[in-house]
């Protein structure tokens, strides 16, 4: 059985507790990009781009058995893990639980808190496209 946002949402927390420095978060974040699944190339094209990224971002979603699937890439490896945590969270879940979450374990674990004003900007774009290809599937 899928687990909800919120189970996976206090993983994640959980699994940033382990970090003091700021320094490990990011080397953790970079680790859980390289890990994220390649992105079939037919989806790397400006349909799919993320838009408000400073780095480029695609983003492709289906959906299965009434559940939602996120696939995503990024040619730099912080936006690459931060498009993964997100993957990880949403990707499974229904429309409407993609759309009506809050997605509070960004700022449990002060992931915007260290980003660049641009990051954090990307960072809100693709939750956006996110919850925009919710609302088209719902």
């Amino acid at each position: 059985m899928q687990k909800s946002v919120g189970d996976i949402e206090n993983e994640i927390v959980e699994e940033f507790e382990l970090f003091d420095d700021q320094m490990d978060k990011y080397e953790y974040i970079i680790d859980i990009g390289k890990k994220l699944p390649a992105l079939d190339a037919k989806y790397m094209t400006d349909d799919f781009l993320v838009k408000g990224c400073q780095s480029k971002v695609w983003l492709h979603a289906y959906e299965k058995d009434g559940q939602l699937f996120f696939e995503a890439d990024s040619n730099t490896a912080i936006t690459k893990g931060i498009i993964a945590l997100l993957v990880r969270v949403l990707s499974g879940q229904s429309a409407k639980e993609i759309i009506s979450s809050p997605l509070s374990f960004i700022d449990k674990i002060n992931l915007r808190a260290h980003l660049s004003s641009q990051r954090s900007n990307g960072l809100s774009s693709m939750i956006v496209k996110m919850k925009a290809y919710a609302s088209a599937f719902s």
